[in-house]
């Protein structure tokens, strides 16, 4: 009798938590395909929006890259991280920080002649740049992280890579990341694709992600996401899940 009710029990707890995950779950328009998405495990990621990425006199601007398309990523942004906090769902900022001495990238790394051979230039320009506690370094002011966001701040493109952001993710129990910030074909890709290999399941939010190059780079980037390392949805199907 005792194996039969401790049977019984079992199988009504697996099917009560059956019921759970599906109650839980919640559709999420995307390409390739819509996919199903538990909101108490999601999280927004928001990719160095900086001031050397988005504002103008910041790195990008002094090195000829108009910031105009990246600043048109902020009210989406935005608009996603407020519905988000409302809901509960944490919001994550990652920044791209280096040291003054530029420690964490050289003199022995490809960074070293690539993405800080600025910094070792033009010093007059150093304010602009990504050197920790300077003006081009923090989130703009229109996204500054509020009370309860996680700040981390990373030495590389990817998200992931040296930083603590899979422990954290973790230990909040996240498996969906919608994907915002800049640039879309370098830091934004780069983190969604250890992303994807880490076996989460990351979205691009299209409006909130803005390119570095040619046009053709925003296409690329997100062709690959569709084909292999997530799924692309929009800042309207987003909004319409978190603001039920």
């Amino acid at each position: 009798m005792n194996k039969i009710l401790a049977c019984f029990t079992a199988t009504a707890v697996v099917l009560l938590l059956g019921s759970v995950l599906v109650h839980g779950a919640v559709k999420l328009p995307a390409d390739p395909e819509a996919v199903d998405i538990d909101l108490s495990r999601t999280a927004v990621i928001v990719i160095d929006m900086q001031n050397a990425f988005v504002s103008k006199g910041g790195m990008f601007d002094l090195r000829g890259f108009d910031p105009t398309p990246t600043q048109k990523t902020i009210e989406p942004i935005k608009k996603v991280c407020d519905a988000a906090r409302k809901k509960g769902i944490k919001v994550v900022y990652l920044a791209h920080v280096l040291s003054p001495d530029l420690r964490e990238v050289g003199p022995e790394s490809s960074f070293w002649y690539k993405s800080v051979k600025m910094y070792r230039e033009n010093q007059q320009w150093k304010e602009t740049y990504l050197i920790r506690g300077t003006w081009g370094a923090a989130i703009v002011d229109q996204l500054k992280p509020q009370e309860g966001d996680i700040y981390v701040e990373k030495p590389r493109f990817s998200a992931f890579f040296g930083t603590s952001l899979d422990s954290i993710l973790k230990a909040y129990n996240i498996k969906y990341l919608l994907f915002t910030g800049c640039a879309t074909n370098i830091c934004v890709e780069a983190s969604m694709r250890d992303a994807g290999q880490l076996g989460y399941f990351p979205f691009m939010i299209k409006e909130g992600v803005s390119h570095n190059g040619p046009p053709f780079m925003q296409e690329s980037a997100m062709f690959n996401i569709k084909l292999a390392y997530g799924w692309v949805t929009s800042v309207d199907d987003v909004l319409k899940l978190l603001n039920k």
